[in-house]
């Protein structure tokens, strides 16, 4: 997203990272070779180790730090930037013990929540890379700031739409995460497009539930961050949260599956997270603690899925 701005908008972009090794290889290959092999990022791009040089004169920030490590990596940058920088999040996760959304997290350790953006909805990175045609959204308490982003964001390829409902829009790019794994296990078992189908209806109308509960608007969760998100989470084979419950239905444990990919699996985390949400506000979500009771309690799939479609009968 970064190089097809400063690409096609001659926009300055600076990226730093945590790990500067890191952030010299990929400097000196060119592209990202441990999760975009093959795409070459723009030469204009400035490579930026340095914490306190990387947001000087910055107009805008683009926060993709995973969920459960954003607090760290925030704190350690607090300092360096400004009170008034725009920052947009595209983290898509629930934080473990606080139960705080990426935003939240970022007011709590910055302050100023009207300068916060969230950015979400169906968008495969090499997809975009390749300029296939995506949508996404962008939610803010501060709707001239998310006008502002969707201008800067928004290419020949890649449509943005403004949403106010900031709570949904990143409840939903959290939630959808843990339905994939349930998906991913449905594709391990070859359980068939019938179960597949019924799970996206059903996972959807937990989300919904809990999401409206703690204040999002129903319409969010039709949306591009919601139903969009979702769909293409559960059905693209490049999904990780898909990719790690498929592990687990073709029979892997919980902790083979995580150590296949390199990447982080945001919805194992964001799961312990719902769960606990769930309970909070009285919400039933029984994919939501059947894909729990996978991953962290050794329940066997095919136990888990009888007691789901053994559970009490009950209108749609």
């Amino acid at each position: 997203m970064m190089g097809m701005l400063s690409y096609e908008k001659n926009l300055s972009v600076r990226i730093w990272g945590y790990d500067a090794n890191q952030l010299k290889e990929i400097e000196q290959a060119g592209e990202n070779e441990k999760f975009l092999p093959g795409y070459k990022i723009p030469k204009a791009i400035v490579f930026e180790p340095d914490d306190s040089c990387i947001m000087q004169n910055a107009d805008l920030v683009i926060s993709a730090v995973p969920c459960q490590f954003m607090r760290g990596v925030w704190t350690r940058l607090k300092n360096y930037i400004t009170a008034e920088v725009p920052i947009v999040s595209v983290a898509k996760g629930i934080e473990n013990g606080t139960l705080l959304r990426p935003t939240q997290i970022l007011n709590e350790i910055l302050g100023n929540s009207n300068r916060f953006v969230a950015l979400s909805g169906p968008t495969i990175a090499d997809e975009l890379v390749r300029k296939l045609p995506a949508t996404a959204c962008v939610a803010s308490n501060n709707e001239a700031l998310a006008k502002e982003v969707q201008q800067t964001f928004s290419l020949p390829y890649f449509r943005i739409y403004t949403n106010p409902d900031i709570v949904g829009v990143e409840l939903a790019g959290a939630m959808k995460n843990v339905i994939a794994i349930a998906a991913g296990i449905i594709d391990g078992i070859s359980a068939g497009d019938n179960a597949k189908a019924a799970l996206l209806c059903r996972g959807l109308a937990e989300i919904s539930r809990l999401g409206i509960a703690m204040g999002a608007k129903p319409e969010t969760f039709a949306g591009l961050a919601g139903l969009g998100d979702l769909v293409t989470t559960c059905i693209s084979p490049k999904g990780r949260n898909r990719s790690f419950g498929e592990r687990i239905g073709r029979g892997q444990t919980t902790q083979e599956a995580q150590n296949a990919t390199k990447s982080v699996i945001e919805g194992i985390a964001t799961c312990k997270s719902v769960v606990v949400l769930a309970e909070r506000y009285k919400i039933e979500m029984p994919i939501t603690q059947a894909v729990y009771s996978i991953v962290f309690e050794n329940k066997s799939v095919q136990q888990a899925i009888l007691e789901l479609m053994t559970r009490q009968l009950k209108a749609e």
